[in-house]
């Protein structure tokens, strides 16, 4: 905490939200509170069917349930501060929980990069080596890649956590975002960001782009095995292993790369409402897209509900 003080002379930071009308407070808090419990309902959902049913005891399924679990962190990192300032006139957090809500997002969401990529590389296995899929994705190589992609990012974070921790904030206090990111702190600094700005495009680009580069040339393997199929059924059938994860994907990494693989001083309000979509909906969304064209965790989902009406 010495630490802390030392680098700064701002002891908190007040979060201007998504909205500054006194009038819009409520309706948000409402929206937010209900976006949170359709999200962790929806995942506890997916984590409680999968462990439950003996027929996703599958890698594939063993991977989603731990995705899940990580959006219900991220979600709970971010949204459990909004729902509190939304109600509440001073709209502040602490230097140290503004750094410690920076270092768990991207520890959660860092991690949900990396277990996108290892989905990928499971269903790749699965369509263009079928036969050695039961040794190449055994119990203990699933762990392991479970292991590493929720343990990695926690050096990734800290990293950038300790490099902002360098800097003086010294003049405004106030963060235009709902949330303790890096680019709206940066623009807050009194000194020279230039350093964390280079690790950004540089540790920070490596970090966000070799997952997706996974990701890429996973599928294009599983294009070019689809399209030698001979019949229309096989290439839906493996189509249809994809969809959804593919859709998760598009969505998460689209609206992450718009928000931080651009220059500081183009960082402005539109940000906060992409930061929107990779943060809260696309966790909310991760159970419906995984089930609802899923025959296995449909029927996985409607058993672990009959079993607990009964």
């Amino acid at each position: 905490m010495e630490r802390l003080n030392q680098t700064s002379s701002v002891s908190e930071f007040i979060l201007l939200g998504l909205s500054s009308r006194p009038e819009d407070q409520k309706p948000l808090f409402v929206l937010f509170l209900t976006t949170y419990l359709v999200t962790i309902t929806g995942n506890l959902l997916i984590i409680l069917a999968i462990r439950s049913d003996p027929q996703l005891q599958t890698p594939m399924y063993f991977f989603l349930s731990f995705l899940s679990f990580t959006d219900i962190c991220l979600t709970t990192t971010i949204v459990s501060k909004m729902l509190v300032n939304f109600l509440s006139e001073k709209k502040t957090i602490s230097y140290a929980g503004c750094l410690t809500q920076m270092y768990f997002l991207y520890a959660f969401g860092d991690s949900d990069c990396c277990l996108l990529a290892v989905m990928a590389f499971d269903r790749y296995v699965a369509i263009c080596d079928p036969f050695h899929y039961i040794t190449t994705m055994s119990h203990h190589r699933c762990v392991l890649l479970v292991a590493f992609s929720c343990s990695f990012p926690h050096f990734h974070s800290l990293l950038h956590t300790l490099l902002l921790n360098l800097l003086t904030f010294c003049d405004s206090n106030v963060i235009h975002h709902f949330f303790c990111d890096i680019n709206p702190l940066l623009k807050l600094s009194c000194s020279s960001t230039f350093v964390n700005e280079i690790v950004i495009m540089t540790e920070g680009s490596v970090v966000l782009v070799t997952p997706f580069l996974c990701i890429t040339f996973s599928y294009m393997r599983i294009l070019i095995t689809v399209v030698k199929i001979p019949s229309a059924a096989g290439k839906r059938k493996a189509f249809s292993t994809c969809t959804s994860h593919l859709t998760v994907v598009m969505l998460f990494y689209g609206s992450l790369y718009y928000e931080y693989l651009h220059p500081l001083s183009s960082y402005s309000v539109r940000d906060r409402v992409v930061t929107i979509v990779y943060t809260i909906l696309t966790s909310m969304l991760n159970p419906f897209i995984y089930s609802l064209r899923n025959k296995d965790m449909k029927r996985g989902l409607g058993k672990l509900v009959g079993r607990r009406k009964s």
